[in-house]
């Protein structure tokens, strides 16, 4: 078994699109007991988030310990969702791991 990878959504409550991403990403995570999803809102978690500006959601931080795997916006569609999890999960090559999304995971983590 692989380890586990904490998805942290970073969204917004007043954006239609999360709203219709996030049950997705919670039967995602409810049918993978690898995957672990943290909604984040962007405007009632300022202090996590920091001075990120974030205009795409929505933006997902895939991580797996201590390294970022993926950091950016995604397509909202379950096939595209999917897919980004089943590559992280391969150890497949992911985009995002600069020092800007390294520490965000900190702050979201501390």
């Amino acid at each position: 078994m692989s380890a586990v990878l904490d998805l942290y959504c970073l969204c917004a409550e007043w954006c239609g699109t999360c709203r219709e991403v996030r049950p997705t990403l919670e039967g995602l995570a409810a049918a993978d007991a690898g995957l672990r999803l943290q909604w984040v809102d962007i405007e009632d978690e300022a202090e996590r988030v920091g001075d990120l500006d974030i205009e795409t959601f929505p933006t997902l931080l895939l991580a797996q310990g201590e390294q970022v795997l993926f950091f950016g916006p995604s397509l909202p569609q379950e096939a595209a969702l999917r897919q980004l999890v089943l590559r992280a999960q391969e150890g497949r090559a992911l985009q995002g791991a600069e020092p800007q999304a390294q520490a965000l995971l900190q702050r979201l983590r501390g």
